[in-house]
């Protein structure tokens, strides 16, 4: 990088054994003395940088092409395949070479699940992001198939490669290592054109760590792409940047690592109301009426779960109206608010509980046993993170589970029972 631009910077590249003996020790960027807040720790030249706009030569047919079939992971996963075919006459071979190094592996040197077996997939069970995993895995395969548009539509940019099309040179195994790693790497510039959106950045990740609670970011300047640090570093410490507002499934998806102190942590559920219902309709149109779906998406936030159950409760009320009149009052009365009954209450907050204890049930350990593993200093690294990540989802369900206990304990008649309805809403 010196020899071909990069200015004096205060970063220099160090190295830890990795946690997996097939692989090799994994490097990292480190300050190469004392860095204070505001310090300009490097800076790329554009020259460095691959982005669309430098592959494709040219922006329309980087914007044509991914707003068609191709996303620009796939597109610029492609571009590394080709040059690394071209071995050490490519002029990036010495960062193909660093990135195959890492492959695609994060602080805890564990690749994303999507590289993972079936076997070690099974370390999920139990939590959304595993169906999330297989439908990345199948969104890759779609891409896989769609490699040879590129070849068409850009021609000029493969007449410097002697190769078949995509598909016949490379397999889709080999295309979705390149795709994961290009994935784990890639930065997200702002105030850019679309064509230079997606970066990838020499001396950024995974050479640079990612944390939930960091500021600094990678930033597009006159020219270059630069790092500003955030935080004060003693000489050979690790530099950290922001990974922005990630949910720890998408950390663990996209750069195979969970952080604890993610604030931006969130479980999703999703809440319905029944089709069957004679009153759907009135009930649909009461729902977008106050910016609710007829199909709702919830998101609870660690740290937020009794803010999310309160949330919820007013559409989950809606469902469960049942008599005629009471409905032609909620539509009349413009707001969200519908005539609480304690037995309507009762029900909506058991359906709320029962919904929670079913989702914990779905996962094979109980807390207490994910402590114990993590405890454990020689477990598996891929099942460390994968435990790590079910450990938090079920604090915040059990967070939730709780808070709709005690909405009960409130109720002022324990002994009513739930009101029965054939159409409550339904939660997944």
């Amino acid at each position: 990088m010196h020899k071909n631009g990069l200015p004096p910077c205060k970063v220099v590249l160090k190295e830890r054994p990795s946690h997996d003996e097939k692989h090799r020790s994994i490097h990292y960027v480190a300050a190469s003395e004392d860095l204070q807040v505001g310090d300009v720790a490097f800076s790329v030249p554009n020259s460095l940088v691959v982005t669309l706009e430098r592959v494709l030569g040219n922006e329309t047919i980087a914007e044509l092409l991914t707003t068609n079939k191709l996303s620009e992971l796939a597109c610029l996963a492609l571009y590394l395949m080709y040059e690394k075919k071209q071995g050490k006459k490519s002029f990036w071979f010495p960062y193909i070479r660093e990135l195959d190094r890492q492959r695609g592996r994060g602080q805890l040197a564990v690749e994303s699940p999507l590289l993972w077996s079936e076997a070690e997939l099974a370390y999920l069970t139990g939590s959304p992001t595993r169906d999330e995993v297989l439908e990345r895995a199948e969104g890759i395969k779609r891409e896989y198939n769609e490699l040879d548009t590129v070849w068409f539509m850009a021609g000029s940019l493969f007449q410097q490669y002697p190769y078949d099309i995509p598909t016949e040179a490379f397999t889709f195994e080999i295309f979705k290592q390149a795709f994961v790693a290009v994935q784990s790497c890639v930065v997200h510039l702002q105030k850019v054109s679309l064509a230079r959106r997606f970066a990838l950045v020499p001396l950024g990740p995974p050479l640079l760590g990612y944390r939930s609670n960091c500021k600094a970011m990678l930033t597009a300047v006159d020219g270059a792409v630069e790092l500003v640090v955030d935080r004060p570093y003693k000489a050979g410490e690790s530099i950290v940047v922001w990974c922005g507002p990630q949910p720890n499934s998408k950390l663990l998806l996209n750069y195979g690592f969970v952080d604890e102190d993610n604030r931006y942590d969130r479980l999703v559920i999703e809440a319905a109301l029944n089709t069957e219902d004679p009153q759907y309709q009135d009930k649909r149109m009461v729902a977008q009426r106050n910016g609710k779906l007829s199909v709702q998406v919830f998101h609870v936030y660690v740290g937020k779960e009794k803010e999310a159950v309160l949330d919820m409760l007013p559409y989950l009320r809606l469902g469960y109206v049942s008599d005629p009149s009471e409905m032609q009052s909620v539509i009349s009365s413009q707001g969200p608010i519908c005539p609480v009954s304690p037995c309507m209450e009762r029900a909506v907050l058991d359906q709320l509980v029962d919904y929670f204890i079913t989702r914990l049930a779905a996962y094979p350990t109980s807390l207490d046993e994910d402590e114990s593993l993590l405890a454990d200093s020689n477990l598996n690294p891929r099942k460390r993170v994968a435990t790590q990540l079910i450990k938090l989802e079920k604090k915040m369900l059990n967070a939730c589970q709780q808070a709709a206990v005690d909405l009960i304990d409130q109720l002022p008649d324990h002994t009513v029972s739930p009101c029965p309805t054939p159409y409550a809403p339904l939660l997944k």
